[in-house]
């Protein structure tokens, strides 16, 4: 099965695209999707959905997994990050893709076992569980192979995961 991962953004859109076969996963391919602080947030949002939609075209993911967002002070941050997420997601349902969410706890839960890990940890884990030379970067990349391997490992499980 192979899975996109997504690290939701406004200025950064983290991607991982992984294909899961038993209990193995191969890095495909990640990245992430740029846009400026000084571009009107309705260019950005083209920019992020005409980037995804590229990606998905090009790698064809069977699914999608995204982290939910989590804010506890910045609620200007939110609402934008919000409206990043919501075409992320709207990019991925044009395409016809059942999508997945996941908490940052089960995030960090399903990659080592233990929902207080730091990024380092989470990082690391990454760089073991795909069998890479070193870290993917940026954090925002490594963040997306996360939740696309935490789908891969939960994925008999997902129905308790789609997005209503």
């Amino acid at each position: 099965m192979r899975i996109l991962g997504i690290d939701p953004g406004i200025a950064l859109v983290g991607y991982g695209i992984i294909d899961v076969i038993g209990n193995n996963s191969k890095l495909v391919e990640y990245g992430v999707i740029e846009t400026k602080a000084n571009l009107d947030l309705p260019t950005r949002l083209k920019i992020i959905y005409t980037e995804l939609d590229l990606l998905i075209k090009t790698y064809k993911p069977e699914e999608v997994a995204i982290e939910e967002l989590f804010f506890s002070k910045n609620v200007k941050t939110a609402i934008t990050v919000g409206h990043g997420r919501g075409v992320e997601v709207l990019a991925c349902k044009m395409n016809g893709l059942d999508l997945y969410e996941y908490t940052p706890l089960q995030i960090k839960e399903a990659i080592t076992g233990y929902g207080r890990s730091d990024k380092k940890q989470i990082q690391s884990m990454v760089k073991i569980l795909l069998n890479l030379e070193k870290i993917p970067k940026p954090d925002d990349a490594a963040d997306a192979l996360a939740v696309a391997l935490t789908h891969g490992s939960v994925s008999s499980f997902k129905d308790v995961f789609k997005m209503k």
